[in-house]
């Protein structure tokens, strides 16, 4: 059943599920990005093995659910981030026991400096307002036709500006010209690939949510400003 962008969160039995994955996939990847890990012959760091997985539920979230609920989603995860950041900073500076030895080691694999902090919630926020704006878009302008077209068209917009801000910012003046621009690259590839490989279960989990929530928006008039609440 086709509806409008102004459906309205009654009945929907898993929408909260929905929003509460992707913001654990967004927050475990932040917290294990510090870990640098090879892919063959990608130096990448580890939040990109969850990382991905938050544009798919984003996908899912607008293609289903509509840009709106999308855009919540979004900023609740925004706000998830803050809270952990804050946290982290607090009980890092807060004086520990004189037998606890683990402060360096904590500081070290949870600490961050604000060029990083600053990179990662710019790079966030464009990033994934990017892909689902762009997915709604493409909806309304098929018809609802060829999602994996949606899907992965969004994902390349999404994935690259989400790249190309976390490495321009947090790396920039740091690494020569060819290195920043083969990281950020790497990270647009594997990420868009991630994306790709995933799409059978993209689709199956979109058509049984259509199904069973009796929902299906198209953002026709839908305000796409990430920062209007009401429409």
């Amino acid at each position: 059943m086709n509806q409008p962008a102004l459906a309205r969160h009654s009945g929907w039995r898993y929408y909260d599920v929905a929003v509460a994955l992707f913001v654990a996939s967004l927050l475990t990847a932040n917290i294990i990005s510090v870990k640098l890990i090879v892919i063959g012959p990608l130096t990448l760091p580890a939040g990109v093995v969850i990382f991905p997985v938050s544009y798919i539920l984003g996908d899912i979230l607008t293609e289903v659910y509509g840009f709106r609920y999308a855009r919540r989603a979004i900023w609740l995860g925004f706000a998830g981030n803050v809270i952990a950041v804050l946290a982290i900073w607090l009980t890092g500076v807060l004086p520990a026991p004189a037998f606890w030895q683990g402060q360096e080691a904590y500081s070290t694999i949870l600490g961050f400096t604000p060029r990083l902090l600053l990179a990662s919630f710019v790079a966030y926020l464009v990033g994934e307002f990017a892909n689902s704006s762009v997915l709604a878009k493409m909806k309304v302008w098929s018809q609802g036709r060829h999602l994996w077209a949606r899907t992965i068209g969004s994902t390349l917009v999404g994935q690259g500006l989400d790249s190309l801000i976390f490495i321009g910012i947090a790396f920039s003046g740091q690494m020569a010209a060819p290195a920043l621009i083969s990281a950020i690259f790497s990270q647009w590839l594997f990420k868009s690939l991630y994306e790709i490989i995933a799409t059978p279960l993209t689709y199956l989990v979109v058509n049984t949510l259509k199904r069973v929530e009796g929902v299906d928006v198209y953002d026709v008039d839908t305000n796409l400003n990430p920062f209007t609440f009401g429409s």
